[in-house]
């Protein structure tokens, strides 16, 4: 299944991004996260800072480019519905095997505001190329014998 997460790109550069995932009262993952208190889920937080990412270096990589790796993740404020998340993601460092460092930051967006307030999610991830060799083979990366 595929599902793109930005609704628009607010600014774009080769080394940064700007994006806007609005939280509809509609969406169908709010009935269950949290049938009291629905939210964004954290997971998707980290998916549209990763899905801005590829964005970003799209003109860089000849690959499609998946999370390899998080490193300082940090949540913060919840994202409700009718509010939206802001994530600006930068490329740190260009590494030399086509893969890439980024540091990202999702502000909340509320309702009737045009400036993100605080933070719901930050951190550093690393973009890298589909290893097809690994799905070729089916070599299990889980690390069991």
């Amino acid at each position: 299944m595929k599902f793109d997460l930005l609704d628009n790109v607010v600014e774009q550069s080769s080394d940064r991004i700007v994006a806007i995932k609005r939280v509809e009262p509609s969406d169908d993952y709010l009935a269950d996260h949290f049938p009291s208190f629905p939210v964004l889920p954290g997971v998707l937080m980290v998916e549209t800072m990763v899905q801005a990412a590829r964005r970003m270096l799209a003109d860089r990589s000849n690959s499609r480019l998946v999370v390899g790796e998080i490193k300082a993740l940090k949540f913060g404020s919840f994202v409700r519905p009718n509010e939206a998340l802001q994530v600006e993601v930068t490329l740190i460092k260009a590494l030399g095997d086509d893969s890439y460092t980024c540091r990202g930051t999702g502000r909340v967006l509320r309702q009737d505001s045009k400036e993100p307030s605080e933070t719901a999610v930050a951190g550093r991830f690393t973009m890298r190329p589909v290893r097809r060799d690994v799905i070729a083979t089916g070599q299990d990366l889980s690390g069991a014998n």
